[in-house]
């Protein structure tokens, strides 16, 4: 996703979507260790909820940069890139976010204390920043070779495919 904003609309407007996703799966990490994961195991259908949810949310990012269309010369480019919160909200739906969040927690802090979840989550935040820097700026670098309207368009079916083919493998845990 950040790849296709990068793409499609630079680094400097991806910056809100990237400080989101750092800020919000950080501070998911953060409520998971001090005790969210114990909902989940109280009510175990919230599992196949939040299945449901994400893999929806999903399919419609999907479709949404699929039919996303370039830039025109007037500057009204149907691409919007995810803001601030949207990316912090994002965090909650995204099947992968939880899949590592979880997994992080239960193996690096059995015990649960607060000071390891924090850890945790600050580590999170230091490699997600440049990480998400990084899927942006490839993403930008490849507008030099979408500046034409049908490879751009294959590019967002492309990546509209891969976020759909990510999705299934998480709808099946």
């Amino acid at each position: 996703m950040l790849m296709t904003s990068g793409a499609n609309v630079g680094f400097m407007k991806t910056l809100p979507h990237m400080l989101g996703v750092t800020v919000g799966f950080s501070a998911m990490v953060m409520l998971i260790g001090l005790g969210l994961v114990g909902i989940f195991d109280a009510f175990p259908v919230l599992h196949t909820v939040l299945q449901v949810i994400s893999g929806g949310y999903l399919l419609y990012l999907a479709y949404a940069i699929a039919t996303s269309s370039a830039p025109t010369e007037r500057g009204d480019d149907q691409y919007r890139p995810l803001t601030f919160w949207m990316a912090v909200s994002f965090q909650w739906v995204n099947p992968k976010g939880w899949s590592m969040a979880l997994s992080t927690v239960t193996l690096y802090n059995p015990s649960g204390n607060w000071q390891g979840i924090a850890i945790i989550a600050a580590v999170y935040a230091m490699v997600n920043l440049p990480s998400t820097g990084m899927w942006t700026l490839a993403g930008q670098k490849l507008q030099r070779v979408l500046t034409h309207p049908a490879r751009l368009r294959v590019f967002n079916y492309a990546m509209a495919a891969l976020l759909v083919a990510s999705t299934v493998p998480a709808m099946l845990l």
